[in-house]
């Protein structure tokens, strides 16, 4: 179960992060009731006001419906189709006409962490492996890719060349995409990814998360950051 940070943020975004991270890493997932007013109050040590801002904020995001006298229950997102397609940022760039480059920072075998373990169904401390690459776009910094990979699912993505083939090609190729789950934001980069963008901690970035899945069994969990200034991201939307 997600567990809430000990952070300075302000009392209601704790408990509203909390039902977030929970829902985006799948431990509850549509239809699912979720803790009581009570039980969040109790859980953070917070007043009922507190929780009732957590829970209005995330009715108005659509992430969750509240049922009068019953509780709280994970909105049926499956009532919204979306065209934002799982795409390689190579393509990307190419149709823009410019010069795609990869940088890899990091290609390695760690252990699942806890929320790695939980968004892609391994045991805490099992093997995952893990990658760590900066987009370009002629020769200015656009992504920071931040993967986590299951062995089963790609067992040789450690031997390959992410300069000459991303990640997402790659695993799109041995693991077909069936399902994929997103959650995006718009957040303050941490010091690596600041550090690898070229930019200011205080510059804000656009993070996409995403979970993608290949006949039911989550194949990977990436995280992308990408400067506010330098990056859109376009679909459409249909319900």
């Amino acid at each position: 179960m997600p567990r809430s940070p000990v952070t300075s943020e302000p009392q209601y975004l704790k408990v509203k992060n909390h039902l977030r991270e929970g829902i985006a890493s799948g431990h509850w997932v549509a239809g699912d009731l979720l803790p009581s007013e009570g039980a969040l109050v109790g859980l953070f040590e917070v007043s009922r006001m507190t929780v009732n801002r957590a829970l209005r904020e995330l009715v108005q995001e659509g992430l969750i419906e509240r049922v009068q006298g019953v509780g709280s229950f994970v909105a049926q997102l499956h009532r919204i189709s979306s065209t934002l397609n799982v795409r390689d940022v190579h393509e990307e760039i190419l149709e823009r006409g410019h010069q795609h480059e990869a940088r890899v920072q990091a290609l390695t075998k760690g252990k699942a962490t806890p929320q790695q373990a939980a968004e892609l169904g391994l045991k805490r401390g099992a093997p995952v492996f893990l990658s760590l690459i900066v987009h370009l776009e002629n020769g200015v910094p656009i992504q920071v890719e931040e993967r986590a990979v299951n062995p089963a699912c790609a067992p040789d993505y450690l031997a390959q060349d992410f300069t000459q083939i991303t990640p997402t090609h790659y695993l799109l190729q041995v693991a077909p995409l069936s399902e994929a789950r997103y959650m995006i934001e718009a957040a303050l980069p941490g010091e690596v990814e600041a550090r690898l963008l070229g930019i200011s901690r205080r510059d804000p970035c656009l993070v996409v998360k995403r979970i993608t899945y290949s006949r039911g069994v989550a194949v990977t969990a990436v995280r992308l950051t990408h400067p506010g200034g330098r990056y859109q991201l376009q679909g459409s939307f249909s319900a």
